[in-house]
């Protein structure tokens, strides 16, 4: 076939190692599968009322250091361990960054930050830290951006989001009526909860789509639909959504859908209008909620990191600062420290009255 008429704006192609190549470089190690079940399992005993608890998935808007990450997973793992009768912390370990326009698209893309694109060495990175994570007994949460990519890294995730910017998306709805996790569904940018409550829809039901098999193979995708989808309320632009109006006017829609009345809160993005400091503001609000009688919210979503707020990725990469997010600013970790045993003992006391609840 002609070059005129085929990748005219193609550089090139990297092949890249298939999914069960990289397993086979980077395996689960003993305990890791049972691990990552039991995790996954909680999440839906949560959705499911027949566990009374919140769980919260809290950690860097990104991973941009595999150190820092690190450091601020064994912090997380003992605070854990402290809120566990109330709180049940998922790590956020976001490796892909929607973009509006450009910018660093995450670790899995450019490892380096320096525009050099090593995707292979992105993936291999990236498992390697899930795999940490889950030897540590720590569940991870990610957001699914890149409809291939669960396949190197989804046997080590527990809980999965879809963004504001992808929920509208075909692709990404027919990708979550696959995945093994519970998968919470952001609302709209602009706030809208329809695009939230027909992905869904979409997400429950069966469908057949074009993916990829374990060993790189194209094939037609068969999926039974994911049962375990929920609403994630992030605000909008200028709009906060996280008030018990809004929660109830959610709780509507969703019922109207014929779906399950599980909400989950991101204190972050438009609910706290970019601004770290007003997280804990809407998780307070979220947990007062709980405290006089909602049963609809099951979770919250926070970022934070291990230094308050963020930074610009220099172009001379030792000069970035240790611990500080290099996407959207954090909360530090003083900040989520005190906020999550504020939240768990305000909440234990109700976990026993909370108890199960119809989910629709």
């Amino acid at each position: 076939m002609s070059l005129r008429l085929v990748d005219t704006n193609v550089l090139s192609a990297d092949v890249l190692p298939t999914p069960i190549e990289v397993k086979r470089q980077l395996p689960q190690a003993a305990g890791v599968e049972e691990f990552v079940y039991r995790s996954r399992e909680t999440v839906r005993a949560i959705l499911e009322r027949r566990d009374p608890r919140l769980f919260l998935v809290v950690g860097p808007c990104s991973i941009h250091d595999i150190v820092a990450a690190k450091d601020y997973a064994l912090r997380l793992k003992e605070l854990a361990g402290r809120v566990q009768d109330s709180l049940f912390i998922i790590m956020r370990v976001y490796f892909e960054k929607p973009r509006t326009t450009v910018g660093w698209k995450g670790l899995i893309n450019d490892p380096d930050m320096d525009d050099s694109f090593h995707i292979d060495k992105g993936i291999a990175r990236a498992r390697e830290l899930l795999l940490w994570l889950a030897e540590q007994g720590i569940p991870a949460a990610t957001e699914a951006l890149d409809p291939i990519m669960p396949q190197y890294l989804g046997d080590l995730v527990s809980w999965t989001a879809i963004g504001a910017r992808t929920t509208e998306s075909q692709t990404h709805r027919e990708m979550a009526s696959g995945l093994s996790t519970p998968v919470g569904f952001k609302n709209g940018t602009d706030g809208s909860l329809s695009v939230a409550i027909n992905a869904l829809q979409s997400a429950r039901s069966p469908h057949h789509f074009l993916g990829i098999t374990e060993s790189g193979q194209s094939a037609v995708m068969r999926t039974r639909g994911n049962a375990h989808g929920h609403l994630v309320l992030r605000g909008g632009a200028g709009s906060t959504n996280y008030d018990a109006g809004n929660i109830a006017l959610s709780e509507l829609e969703l019922r109207k859908g014929g779906l399950p009345t599980n909400i989950v809160v991101d204190c972050s993005h438009g609910n706290s209008s970019k601004d770290p400091g007003r997280q804990p503001l809407v998780a307070e609000d979220c947990v007062n909620q709980v405290l006089d009688g909602n049963r609809s919210i099951v979770g919250l979503m926070l970022e934070s990191h291990l230094h308050w707020g963020n930074q610009p990725i220099p172009a001379d990469l030792t000069q970035l600062k240790y611990g500080v997010s290099v996407t959207d600013a954090c909360i530090d970790w003083p900040t989520t420290e005190g906020l999550l045993s504020s939240l768990h003992e305000r909440l234990r006391p109700v976990m026993a009255i909370r108890g199960t609840a119809p989910t629709a």
